[in-house]
Parts: C-alpha cells; sequence; structure tokens
C-alpha cells in the first residue's frame, strides 16, 4: 500500500464514500448511474481525460455485482472500461446449459468469472497491493460460520496485519483481490461457493472457509454497512460523522415492485418459495438501509419509504444530520418511469419480472437503455457540495 493512501486515511479532510448494490447483471443500471458521476466530477478536477472516480472517493465498496465495480474503480479503471466488461461478462459468464439446473449443481461454472477477475484485477493482486488507489470494501458472508464479512484494505484495522495472539490466521492485506471478488459473487443456486485459506494449524495445514455472495447478508445493498465502515472505530478508519464531514453516496440496480396473485403464490414449487421468499428479505433489507440513512442523514432527493412515513424529511435521529446522503436507483414500473422520463414503456408484468432477474444477458440493453433516461434526471452538480472538494 502506498503511503499516500495512508495519509488520505488519516487526513482530516471531509470524506467522500461510494456504495454500490448488489444484483448480478443489474450491474449495467448502476455503471450508467456512475458514468454520469465520473463525467460531473471530473470537470471539476485539473485534468478531465485522466480522472477516476477513485480520485474523488476515499472510500468504494460493494457486494456481488458490485464489488465488481468497487474493485475496479478501486484500481482506477474508468466507468467507460467497466463497461466493455460487463458485455463480455454477461455472454461468458451466464452461458446456461442442460446440465445444470441450479438443483442439484450450479447453475453457472464459476472458471468463466474467475478468469475474467483474474485479468482485470491481476492474480496475485492483494489488498495491501498498490494497484488499490483508495479505500475499498468487498462484502462476502463465510456460510460455514455464518458471519458477514466486510474485507477491506485499512492498514489500521485489527486484522489487516498479522495480529498477535491469533495463531496462523491470514492477514486481510494478504487475501487476493479476485478471489475475494469472487467469493462476494458466489450467489447459491447461480455459482459455487468459493474456498479461502483463513489460516493454518497447528499441523501445518490449510484451514478453509466457504465464502457466499454478500447479499445473503443484510448487505445486498451495503451502505448502512459502509457507514459502519468508515465511522465505527474498530474497522480502523474512525472518519468523524457529520453533514459537512462525510458524504455517502448509494447507487442500486433497479428497483422492483412485488406484485403477485394470492394463487399463484399458493402454487409455487418449494424451491420456487424458497427463492422469492430470499428475494423478499433482500428487499426488506434494502428498503430497511434507505429508511436508517434517510432518517440518519441530510439526504438530497429523498425517496418515499411509504404511505405511512414519508420520505422521513420532517425526521431527524438524534435532531441532527450524521452524514449528508445521495440514494441513485430506478424502479422498474411503467407508471414510475413514465412520469420519471416522460417515455412510455408499457412493459407486461411478465416483463417486469423478467429484468429483475441477475443471470440473463438478454436483458442488458434494456437495462441499459432505463439508467440512460433516470441517470441524468437523478444526478446533479448538488449532490457534490463543494464543502467536499477540499479533500483532493
Amino acid at each position: 500500500m502506498s503511503e499516500a493512501l495512508k495519509e488520505r486515511f488519516l487526513s482530516k479532510s471531509p470524506k467522500k464514500v461510494l456504495s454500490l448494490d448488489g444484483g448480478g447483471i443489474r450491474g449495467v443500471l448502476t455503471l450508467e448511474f456512475l458514468e454520469l458521476i465520473e463525467i460531473l466530477l471530473g470537470k471539476r478536477s485539473s485534468n478531465p481525460e485522466e480522472f477516476r472516480l477513485c480520485d474523488y472517493f476515499d472510500l468504494i465498496g460493494g457486494t456481488s455485482t458490485g464489488s465488481i465495480i468497487a474493485a475496479m474503480l478501486s484500481c482506477g479503471f474508468s466507468v467507460g472500461e467497466i463497461k466493455k466488461l460487463y458485455r463480455q461478462l454477461a455472454d461468458e459468464v451466464f452461458q446456461r446449459s442442460l446440465l445444470r439446473d441450479g438443483l442439484f449443481v450450479s447453475k453457472f461454472p464459476e472458471k468463466p468469472l474467475r478468469k475474467a477477475l483474474a485479468c482485470s484485477l491481476g492474480e496475485e493482486t492483494t489488498l495491501d497491493s498498490d494497484k488499490i488507489r483508495t479505500g475499498l470494501m468487498i462484502m462476502t458472508k463465510r456460510l460455514d460460520t455464518g458471519s458477514p464479512w466486510p474485507l477491506h484494505n485499512c492498514p489500521f484495522g485489527p486484522y489487516f496485519n498479522p495480529k498477535p495472539g491469533s495463531g496462523d490466521a491470514i492477514a486481510n492485506k494478504d487475501f487476493l483481490l479476485a478471489q475475494i471478488v469472487r467469493a462476494s459473487t458466489a450467489a447459491p443456486h447461480f455459482f459455487k461457493p468459493e474456498k479461502i485459506v483463513v489460516a493454518t494449524n497447528e499441523q501445518g495445514e490449510s484451514v478453509e472457509g466457504a465464502f457466499v455472495d454478500g447479499g445473503v447478508s443484510t448487505a445486498n445493498n451495503p451502505a448502512l454497512q459502509m457507514l459502519m465502515l468508515a465511522s465505527l472505530k474498530g474497522y480502523g478508519f474512525n472518519w468523524p460523522l457529520g453533514r459537512e464531514r462525510l458524504l455517502l453516496v448509494s447507487v442500486g440496480t433497479g428497483e422492483f415492485p412485488i406484485r403477485m396473485k394470492t394463487k399463484k403464490v399458493m402454487k409455487m414449487s418449494a424451491i420456487d418459495l424458497a427463492l422469492r421468499s430470499l428475494m423478499s428479505i433482500m428487499h426488506d433489507s434494502d428498503a430497511l438501509v434507505q429508511t436508517l440513512l434517510q432518517w440518519m442523514g441530510n439526504t438530497k432527493n429523498p425517496w418515499l419509504i411509504d404511505s405511512e412515513i414519508g420520505d422521513l424529511c420532517s425526521d431527524k435521529l438524534g435532531g441532527h444530520d450524521l452524514l449528508t446522503y445521495v440514494r441513485y436507483n430506478a424502479r422498474i414500473d411503467n407508471r414510475w418511469l413514465q412520469d420519471t422520463t416522460g417515455r412510455e414503456y408499457n412493459m407486461s408484468d411478465e416483463q417486469i419480472e423478467e429484468l429483475q432477474e441477475m443471470d440473463k444477458p438478454g436483458n442488458v440493453n434494456t437495462l441499459s437503455d432505463i439508467g440512460k433516461n433516470v441517470a441524468p434526471l437523478q444526478v446533479r452538480e448538488e449532490d457534490f457540495p463543494a464543502a467536499f472538494d477540499s479533500a483532493r
């Protein structure tokens, strides 16, 4: 890790955090927002042609597909370069096979994704690498112990370096970036878990953990986890809270209405019901994260939470703003899209439900088109107050 990055972590300047949701192939929607943010912030830079989002944000993190984008952004990739990779990944990673049904064998082989990540991020790149130009968090979950693992590169965290008294545990700084990103994308049913060596025992044998998609935790939308990572003393960053001290920008992969007939639910197979329930839990977790952050912060363009509590503009946790918060996303709903963009989409309920699927390359163009139309209406200059420009 460069000394410049360590100094950046320790700097007393206002801090900027970028959080990226999980959602499989729907990450193409995220990229349309990020491209506009990159253009907007690049205009403030002294060298717009060379500007990258890692030059502005002090901490970038993500879950699942968001972890791929976060890792690449932190290594200095432009959004345009990542968009090209996503087009490639869509075709290579999500190839269906009659031999893989997602019941007894994972739906997709992990080799194409592992190869693409190693080529892009480097086979030997670790969390301590100089290639990583800003703070980075990869959200995954160790399923064999049931514990969420927000893996990050803060050198002041207790597990980044070898910890006295921890035996032969592998320090976080030595984890391979491509491997932990693969772990964060290992969604059950779609991909096999990722085995990662976490320690060696007294006999010198490797101790492995089984890691799966971070979306299986409460952090498919990792924004709240990112806030805790940035501000709680235990993680090592220990950045101060406050309206002009911490900016958190959160980008989604599409918000989908839940509309099903009771008869359809009652006739679902056990596996379909289980998958639908998992998706519902993820939806509830995302909604809770959104509620808490709008309650805590000075929220730019707040979203309506529900008809009972509104958008929380008149509520303030503790009576003051703990951060400045921005949430970008698109509701994949005909009425919302028409009211927001002025365009008629006229999608059937079946088409909308299909767009929600995380493994269909055929959805890329439609999701990208929605992002291109919604992003310019949400991303605004005032979302990035001048008070936060002083850091870089």
